[in-house]
């Protein structure tokens, strides 16, 4: 078998090794039903249980109030860029929304819900290469339906270091890339979603956060698996949902609890973020992304002024274990995602590499 590697992919990204193989020890028969958490029903007792301690320990582990439902949709993070807009813009009669972009997933979030009301772009980084994000202060129109963002930039390496105050108008935050991985109020906003396969799981599903009296204001157009009430209603099993991604994300959510909980998970996301971009400050060769004053704790990225140097770097970074460094494919660089499960060691061989090949290099 051969061993694995630190996996710096920006998702699906890696698991701890516990959590993997606790799968893999129950994978044929779960908790001695006989049978594999896949073949179980989604609405069997042993997974109903599965679901009810899920959301058990979220609540547990975010201080999540009981002012906010919490389920689980298809289709991941892209899926709610439609859901937002369809269950949102009815809430007031202009159907207007703001959005807040420091991003391409913040440029596809507006494009999808244009379809479904009016929107305006009151912030775009895309002027400063999104390598910044820019300051923002309004008055917002009391009849803005709702304002939007995402919290963490995974292609540039920026993060939203403190929200916006949207007043009344609520806020809305695709957070899939640090969802866990800082404290955060979540009083603050409106809706909060994520996929999962970032913190919490598998790819395919995302998580959904909403303020209960946002429930109950989707369009008639709205598909019914799209529709929050609903999702909210069947407690995430409006149809057959994706019984192992839950089941994993619960796995995942026992070992941040297990660790010591989000704050925990913070202090060692800043204790790796530091080492890396201690050695790009300190570097000749690296040019860091990110403004520092925006830069992620989740995905640190940089670039080599010489692209023949750059590939030299992704191959023999890989041959050292280093694995899915490689930028993303609309910006190139390079790109270390280093989500709460990624080990402090991981980060530490990492910063090891760059140090060795920039004395090798220079």
């Amino acid at each position: 078998m051969s061993q694995r590697v630190y996996n710096f992919g920006a998702g699906p990204a890696m698991l701890p090794t516990e959590v993997m193989e606790e799968v893999q020890q129950e994978m044929l028969d779960y908790q001695g039903h006989g049978a594999s958490i896949i073949e179980i029903s989604h609405r069997a007792p042993p997974f109903l249980e599965i679901l009810e301690e899920t959301e058990s320990i979220f609540r547990r582990l975010t201080g999540l109030g009981s002012s906010h439902v919490m389920f689980f949709m298809h289709g991941g993070a892209q899926m709610q860029f439609s859901a937002v807009p369809l269950n949102l813009m009815a809430r007031k009669e202009k159907r207007s929304a703001v959005y807040l972009i420091t991003g391409k997933w913040g440029v596809l979030a507006e494009e999808e819900a244009r379809k479904f009301g009016s929107t305006r772009v009151a912030l775009d980084g895309k002027p400063l290469g999104f390598q910044k994000i820019p300051e923002w202060e309004e008055v917002l129109d009391p009849e803005t339906s709702y304002v939007h963002l995402t919290s963490n930039n995974t292609l540039y390496g920026t993060q939203w270091q403190e929200y916006p105050d949207t007043g009344k108008v609520p806020l809305v935050s695709d957070s899939t890339s640090d969802i866990l991985s800082r404290k955060e109020d979540y009083s603050r906003f409106g809706l909060v979603y994520a996929g999962l396969q970032k913190n919490l799981g598998p790819s395919g599903l995302a998580l959904v956060l909403v303020r209960e009296d946002l429930l109950g204001l989707a369009l008639p157009q709205t598909p019914k698996l799209l529709d929050y009430q609903l999702a909210h209603e069947q407690r995430s099993l409006a149809n057959t949902t994706s019984v192992f991604s839950i089941y994993v994300t619960l796995k995942m959510l026992r070992w941040v609890e297990k660790q010591g909980g989000v704050a925990v998970m913070e202090q060692r996301n800043r204790e790796k973020s530091k080492l890396l971009y201690d050695v790009l400050d300190d570097s000749e060769l690296y040019k860091a992304v990110a403004d520092p004053e925006n830069r992620s704790i989740c995905n640190v990225t940089f670039r080599l002024d010489d692209d023949e140097m750059e590939k030299r770097f992704l191959k023999q970074s890989l041959n050292e274990g280093l694995y899915a460094l490689k930028g993303h494919r609309d910006v190139g660089g390079i790109r270390a995602s280093i989500y709460n499960s990624m080990p402090l060691e991981g980060v530490k061989a990492l910063a090891d590499f760059m140090k060795d090949f920039e004395r090798r290099e220079t």
